[in-house]
């Protein structure tokens, strides 16, 4: 599975409405918070990062939104397999037409995405991205310590399959030399959009809120995380790292601030890493909607810090078990084909005479 998907697939015309809440409209506790405890779909085909055409606009017009929409790939390419309940596998050999992810076959085809509906709309307004600082709308560039860790961590993602051990070119462990060498999203260990930061992704977007008066439980349906904050806390020892961090919260007014830091050298966070500082904010909306807005600060990965917001829709469905570790077999079937691979490109060099 590659990881190409983050780029926001575009498939439908809503447009989410949101407001500030009254107070008098917001379910609270009993300690007079507002309640956030509820089911959230935080699909949005809002792209993560700004569209260039878009310059430093933060919004959108409903017409452009609408163009946007209209024009992108994913829904003029596959509208026919949209709407076909039968959607079937790639052809043999794929082409890459019906399929998403690492080619054609054995990418995912339209019955597998669930990606969300629509663009997010915050008080009125459309944004053109979920990045909203840096002006551009685009993560900052990262330290050449950030884009070295990248390539540490996620060298079987950015392998290019052309059906030979390529890698053995190239002096230095592989990407499938072992478990270990592979992504931790492959492994499921962390889970491509789930973060935190959470961020949408292709599939599995929603997330469940548990609170209570001394913590909130954010169930993500995405790899199967639970994360727990605290109240009235202070964070542990930075010796005591977390794959999720250590997330201490707070209520300002009515939104709950998210201090989470003390996370592991590799994040579900693509780029971050140990340093990574992370500020969330959790705002309910007069309709139950939650309002999600992030700054991520990690100095070593990124030159500068960057921040996002969108909605995560109310919804009455539920988080479904998600399995992948549990029942993992590809993992090793990915190693297996590895040795494949170069058992045959050893056998190749000895009938070349090569050393």
């Amino acid at each position: 599975m590659h990881w190409t998907f983050v780029s926001r697939i575009l498939v439908g015309t809503c447009l989410l409405g949101t407001t500030p809440a009254a107070m008098s409209e917001i379910q609270r506790t009993s300690a007079g918070h507002p309640d956030l405890t509820g089911t959230y779909d935080s699909g949005t085909l809002t792209p993560e990062e700004r569209p260039k055409v878009f310059g430093d606009r933060q919004f959108m017009t409903r017409e452009e939104a609408d163009m946007l929409l209209k024009a992108h790939p994913f829904t003029q390419n596959d509208a026919n397999v949209i709407s076909d309940p039968n959607r079937g596998a790639p052809q043999a050999g794929g082409d890459g037409q019906q399929a998403y992810g690492a080619g054609g076959v054995g990418g995912y085809n339209s019955f597998w995405v669930d990606p969300g509906s629509g663009v997010s709309e915050v008080n009125g307004k459309i944004r053109t991205s979920i990045v909203y600082d840096p002006p551009n709308g685009r993560r900052p560039p990262m330290t050449p310590a950030g884009i070295k860790k990248i390539t540490d961590n996620f060298s079987s993602f950015s392998y290019q399959n052309d059906g030979t051990a390529s890698w053995l070119k190239s002096d230095g462990p592989g990407p499938f030399d072992g478990p270990e060498s592979v992504a931790l999203a492959e492994r499921c260990l962390l889970g491509f959009s789930a973060g935190p930061p959470s961020m949408p992704g292709l599939y599995n977007n929603f997330k469940r809120i548990v609170q209570t008066d001394d913590h909130v439980m954010i169930l993500l349906e995405m790899v199967h995380d639970a994360r727990i904050i605290r109240f009235n806390s202070e964070h542990g020892p930075a010796v005591n790292r977390k794959w999720l961090g250590d997330s201490i919260g707070r209520w300002e007014g009515d939104t709950l601030v998210v201090e989470s830091k003390n996370f592991k050298e590799k994040t579900g966070l693509y780029g971050g890493d140990e340093n990574l500082h992370l500020t969330e904010r959790f705002t309910k909306l007069d309709n139950g909607n939650l309002l999600y807005n992030f700054t991520v600060n990690d100095p070593t990965a990124w030159t500068k810090p960057w921040s996002g917001e969108y909605v995560w829709k109310a919804s009455s469905d539920k988080v479904y078990e998600y399995a992948c570790h549990e029942g993992n077999y590809a993992m090793g079937n990915i190693l297996r084909g590895a040795r494949l691979l170069e058992r045959e490109a050893t056998a190749a060099q000895s009938q070349n005479g090569s050393p």
